[in-house]
């Protein structure tokens, strides 16, 4: 698919309209609507029908997708709450880098690899793909609750202790350990993120009314927008963390500065683009670690460990939440989605992970992903919903 017009259209058709039906479908079972949409990307990707290989059309659907999910998730949270949960977050972000980390090294030290593979496996655990976690609590309206709070918040926090975990495992991969290096991806991550999230709200209430008003475009407010959540995930991408983090921050940034026609603007956009991110993830699913049962065997192992460090660790930090918070936060971090992959993908660059390493942690990825959902579902299970336009007129 080189960029011609009726292969795009026949993609995008492909993948939105077999990620709607299937969501339509688990619906209808009373199963999670996401878990669906990233079924119909594996039914239709390699590892079944063969309809869709991944490219680099539906990788930059995916992307803008998961961008816009972040933003319209960061445009429904004031950055004062956000702080005031800050030091909870700190806390369950460190100790669901610690735990995974620890345990999928030593599970794969016993399984007799390597160091530095093991350490990579370790690396891929750490990371959470809070796009997927994001979608359930918007999606079910749960957003204003405080364990919501932490895991946004935690998850962002996450992103900048993960990538200073790759930095530090890459560094080990080429036998280089640049301290300098690390310490200053470490400080930009660090020092972006803090100042978007704590200067970010008050510089856009300045900013974009003053220039909503000069502006002769009947969407100026929206156009700010849009500059404002690509400019700082370029931002981001510069610091170091996701871009995905930068487009949430915008997101927050303008939470209590835009109108409701921006927010429902997004929100018709993420209704476009998000299927094309969850039908991404299970296009890349590699059923191939099926035929080998001990790898199947360690692809489970590494599953159950990743599900249970996140929950026991993060979980664990959030112990003042109680027992249902603690549930909540820990199942919300669970899943790894494009994250763990991107890190998969590195080790397999660089030539410390095997193929079939590399097929156990895409499949740890994946599956963690369309676990998080139902395992959401249960722990939020007859909480109050509020709708985003209720939530901005209490708030």
């Amino acid at each position: 698919m080189e960029g011609h017009a009726p292969d795009i259209a026949l993609s995008m058709l492909i993948i939105f309209g077999s990620a709607k039906l299937l969501a339509e479908v688990f619906e209808r079972l009373s199963l999670p609507a996401i878990v669906g949409e990233i079924v119909a990307g594996t039914l239709i990707g390699p590892s079944v029908l063969n309809w869709i290989q991944p490219n680099l059309v539906v990788t930059a659907l995916a992307e803008l997708g998961v961008m816009f999910l972040l933003f319209r998730v960061g445009l429904e949270v004031k950055a004062s709450e956000m702080m005031r949960v800050g030091a909870t977050a700190s806390i369950v972000a460190t100790l669901g880098v610690l735990a995974p980390l620890g345990l999928g090294y030593l599970i794969m030290r016993l399984w007799g690899y390597p160091v530095t593979e093991s350490l990579f496996v370790g690396a891929a655990m750490v990371a959470t793909s809070v796009g997927i976690t994001a979608q359930v609590l918007n999606a079910k309206g749960l957003l204003h609750l405080v364990s919501s709070k932490i895991i946004l918040a935690a998850a962002v926090i996450d992103d900048v202790l993960g990538l200073i975990v790759l930095a530090i495992v890459s560094s080990l991969a080429k036998g280089d350990v640049n301290v300098v290096e690390i310490a200053t991806i470490a400080l930009l991550a660090i020092g972006f993120t803090v100042l978007i999230a704590t200067l970010g709200t008050r510089t856009a209430k300045r900013i974009v009314p003053a220039a909503g008003e000069r502006l002769k475009s009947s969407e100026a407010q929206f156009n700010i927008a849009l500059v404002v959540l690509f400019g700082l995930s370029v931002l981001a991408v510069f610091a170091g963390v996701a871009a995905i983090i930068g487009a949430f921050l915008a997101g927050m940034a303008l939470a209590e500065t835009v109108s409701h026609r921006v927010h429902d603007m997004t929100s018709g956009i993420s209704e476009l683009l998000v299927p094309f991110f969850l039908a991404d993830i299970g296009l890349r699913l590699d059923v191939s670690v099926f035929r080998d049962p001990q790898l199947l065997l360690l692809s489970i192992v590494i599953l159950v460990a990743a599900v249970l460090s996140k929950l026991v660790g993060c979980g664990g930090g959030a112990f003042q939440l109680g027992w249902r918070g603690m549930l909540q936060t820990g199942f919300g971090m669970v899943p790894r989605g494009e994250v763990g992959m991107v890190v998969a993908q590195l080790g397999l660059s660089l030539g410390v992970i095997e193929k079939p390493i590399y097929g156990v942690v895409v499949f740890m990825a994946v599956a963690t992903t369309l676990v998080a959902p139902p395992l959401l579902a249960f722990s939020f299970r007859g909480e109050q919903p509020v709708s985003p336009r209720e939530e901005f007129q209490i708030g």
